[in-house]
């Protein structure tokens, strides 16, 4: 991976990227790489306001130089590779209780480099902790890295059915194939909603109780609005905000807190036990989108490069709908209201208090097009904005030495 650096204005960067490479990655060490060779000239990322200028598609390498730019060529390391010896960090699983019944699950590597900034990934919505594991070995090894499943998704789901069913019910030969379908809701999960709202108060809980000190924070898609509503709400907790193709939009229905009266029109906010009718509908769009043909499909969307192997992705994800509160939970998620704060605000919020944001964009996104972070730079002129192509929804992923 190699990045074409040009004169640019303070933290408004113009860069661009090349994804093949004539040689492969020689040094380990990123701190002074510079590279020479070039297999292919399509160059296609240009972003922001700068007094370079931003090479295109169709623009050679050869054409810089005649034109006068200053311009340097540095290569962007790959992930470590361990069969050339070159030191991995190592990722452990653990679990945090912050709830009664509800247990976070989270990934961490790099917990020994005391000194070393803490930085912390929050992930898009139907994956977990697990898509971040190629930042955490790499980070892992300079920083303390951490990431979370979200209340409702990953392996943080509810380890005990949130409902129970009455005696008639339970005494019926057709028992309910999934948790949270029950008649009524246990005391521990009562008011309990997978909101925007519960992520930010679960994020606050984490940085505060397991990390323990302010965080530079990075999310995707889903994740990408929870860091920025977070440290909208709790900026002394945060250093800096990445984000990753982050949706500018979640949660179909008011917010009671926002809205008290048009939220008492909707008559079920995400708790449990689900309603009947919610039942049948979600039983049916569950079947569908837990299918292994569907899920397939789904990432053969948000990955552009289709020669990455999402293989483990893939497992993960359907591994995670075989839980048996995955339905359930996937209901309270599509039918919570939206956050007090909408992202815009959120984003105002964070211009207000200086709170740093970074934009990354993989350009080929089906879903959050970079059309969204080019309006989130024109509210906050001094963000780094890097649009990366070929990539899609999930460029953390799909193109990790970046």
């Amino acid at each position: 991976m190699e990045i074409i650096s040009l004169n640019v204005v303070p933290q408004c960067s113009v860069v661009t990227w090349s994804s093949k490479l004539a040689t492969k990655r020689l040094v380990p060490n990123r701190s002074s790489l510079l590279f020479s060779g070039v297999k292919k000239s399509r160059l296609v990322i240009r972003s922001g306001n700068s007094d370079g200028y931003v090479v295109g598609e169709n623009d050679d390498l050869g054409r810089i130089a005649r034109r006068g730019e200053s311009t340097s060529k540095v290569l962007i390391p790959g992930l470590p590779d361990e069969s050339n010896g070159e030191i991995a960090a190592r990722i452990s699983h653990s679990h945090c209780e912050w709830k009664p019944k509800l247990r976070v699950h989270y990934e961490k590597a790099g917990c020994d480099n005391l000194d070393a900034p803490a930085v912390l990934f929050l992930p898009g919505f139907g994956v977990g902790s697990f898509h971040y594991e190629k930042q955490l070995t790499d980070l892992g090894r300079d920083y303390r890295v951490w990431a979370i499943d979200f209340l409702g998704q990953g392996l943080s789901l509810p380890t005990e059915d949130p409902t129970t069913m009455t005696e008639e019910t339970s005494s019926s030969e057709d028992k309910e194939p999934f948790w949270g379908f029950g008649d009524k809701t246990e005391p521990w999960a009562d008011q309990l909603v997978f909101s925007l709202d519960l992520w930010r108060d679960q994020v606050q809980y984490f940085v505060e109780e397991v990390i323990g000190e302010p965080v530079y924070i990075a999310g995707n898609s889903l994740g990408g609005y929870v860091a920025l509503y977070f440290a909208a709400t709790h900026p002394h907790l945060v250093k800096g905000v990445t984000l990753l193709n982050a949706t500018p939009f979640w949660g179909f229905f008011p917010n009671p807190v926002r809205s008290p009266k048009l939220a008492r029109l909707f008559p079920w906010p995400g708790a449990f036990p689900l309603p009947e009718r919610v039942k049948k509908i979600t039983e049916l769009v569950w079947q569908k989108i837990s299918d292994p043909e569907s899920i397939a499909e789904i990432l053969k969307q948000v990955y552009t490069d289709h020669s990455i192997n999402v293989d483990k992705v893939f497992s993960r994800i359907v591994e995670v709908t075989q839980h048996p509160a995955a339905a359930a939970s996937f209901a309270s998620i599509m039918l919570a209201p939206g956050g007090e704060l909408s992202f815009s605000e959120a984003l105002s919020r964070c211009k207000e208090n200086n709170v740093q944001i970074c934009l990354m964009y993989g350009r080929e996104d089906p879903w959050v097009r970079p059309l969204w972070g080019k309006k989130i730079k024109k509210e906050i002129p001094n963000a780094p904005y890097y649009e990366i192509s070929p990539a899609g929804h999930c460029p953390h992923d799909e193109v990790p030495e970046v």
